[in-house]
């Protein structure tokens, strides 16, 4: 999957052929088909390996402190480390319109982001540890927030600010949070 990534990343998606592919992973092309079937499964099972849910899933289910500063933190950072590493992946996915069903189909992980996140802030609510807000409304602002500044990263970034992601996820997280305590 890494190969096919690396050279969809450089040749885009129609630019690469499963031969190449193939090649480059040191497999047959027909061993290559055996396990995907085409290029485009192959794209989308990495599109569905790489992706954050899993990893957020485990963050929420053994990483919450219900401190909502260190939480969000964590959720942050851990989100921007893992859209970054799969940012080959983004580019080759968001580059080509014939990619729009595996754009569809990847919706499932902020989806699922979504709703751990606002179970979280309902949890928060109850605990007396976050204002009484609409936790779904919370929830997305604070992903939209976090994507965002991974799209304008992705493309770059440095030619409108100097802020620093650190600084960014220290800084929004810090007045996200402002906004949110009781």
């Amino acid at each position: 999957m890494l190969a096919a990534i690396d050279l969809m990343a450089e040749k885009g998606y129609k630019g690469v052929s499963t031969k190449e592919i193939a090649l480059a992973a040191g497999v047959s092309e027909m061993t290559l088909f055996r396990n995907f079937g085409s290029k485009f499964n192959l794209l989308e099972k990495a599109v569905d390996r790489y992706h954050y849910s899993i990893e957020m899933t485990q963050i929420f289910n053994e990483k919450v402190t219900w401190d909502l500063r260190k939480d969000l933190l964590t959720i942050s950072q851990m989100y921007h480390e893992i859209m970054d590493s799969n940012r080959k992946l983004f580019l080759i996915v968001l580059r080509d319109d014939d990619l729009i069903e595996i754009r569809e189909k990847a919706q499932k992980h902020p989806r699922k982001l979504l709703e751990l996140l606002t179970k979280y802030f309902i949890d928060m609510q109850s605990k007396n540890r976050m204002i009484q807000t609409d936790a779904e409304a919370e929830a997305i602002t604070f992903m939209w927030m976090n994507y965002g500044v991974f799209m304008t990263q992705l493309f770059g970034a440095t030619t409108i600010t100097k802020v620093t992601l650190p600084a960014f996820i220290e800084f929004s997280n810090e007045l996200f949070v402002r906004g949110l305590t009781p």
